[in-house]
């Protein structure tokens, strides 16, 4: 048995069911963003929000690196984008 809010989906994996309240017409481009990529607001949040606390994370890597460290140097930067496979120049927001 498993607590209210909480279901199974898929291969077993463990959701908890979420309410959130967004501005009309953030709720609006989010809903047409999930839309266009044929997913369901739930999912499309879900992956959002998975991205948002990678980046996040990754910030406080490169802090804690750089506080250690120095700046990391723009030949430093130039590769990594490399290896990523970014743009030259993509900084993210």
């Amino acid at each position: 048995m498993t607590p209210r809010g909480w279901g199974l989906v898929g291969g077993g994996m463990r959701v908890v069911k979420l309410s959130v309240s967004f501005e009309a017409e953030l709720a609006r481009t989010v809903r047409a963003a999930a839309a266009q990529r044929g997913k369901p607001v739930s999912s499309w949040l879900a992956e959002a929000a998975a991205a948002k606390l990678r980046a996040e994370a990754l910030s406080e890597l490169l802090t804690t690196w750089e506080r250690e460290h120095g700046a990391l140097t723009i030949e430093e930067i130039v590769r990594a984008e490399r290896e990523l496979g970014l743009p030259a120049g993509h900084r993210a927001a």
